[in-house]
């Protein structure tokens, strides 16, 4: 398996406008935006992102931070295995991923996923 990144998830009131313009300070550049999720990358470096989420649209819950790898199936058939807590089940997204949500041992919510 390879671990493509690791982005953290701010979960906000609003992600756009005031953080954008925060994080744009940094350096950081808009590389999406669905209105409930932002995220901000480096224009030198794009796999160091963040995200700012309102509240996820398809999940019963918000994830802390996303884990993105090359086979989100072989990873999700290792989790299920172990007895790790599956919170949202592995599905493809409309916006181009195929996910799952498993809750870590320190009761943190990572949104493990591949692009399609």
């Amino acid at each position: 398996m390879v671990v493509r990144r690791v982005m953290p998830i701010v979960h906000a009131e609003a992600p756009q406008g005031r953080s954008r313009e925060f994080y744009g300070l940094l350096g950081l550049k808009e590389v999406m935006n669905q209105g409930w999720i932002m995220t901000l990358a480096s224009p030198s470096a794009p796999t160091a992102q963040v995200s700012f989420m309102t509240s996820d649209k398809t999940a019963p819950v918000n994830p802390d931070f996303s884990v993105e790898v090359d086979d989100v199936d072989a990873v999700h058939a290792a989790v299920r295995e172990s007895g790790a807590e599956i919170v949202h089940p592995l599905c493809d997204e409309e916006w181009g991923v195929r996910r799952f949500f498993v809750r870590d041992p320190n009761g943190r919510v990572v949104n493990v996923l591949s692009h399609r």
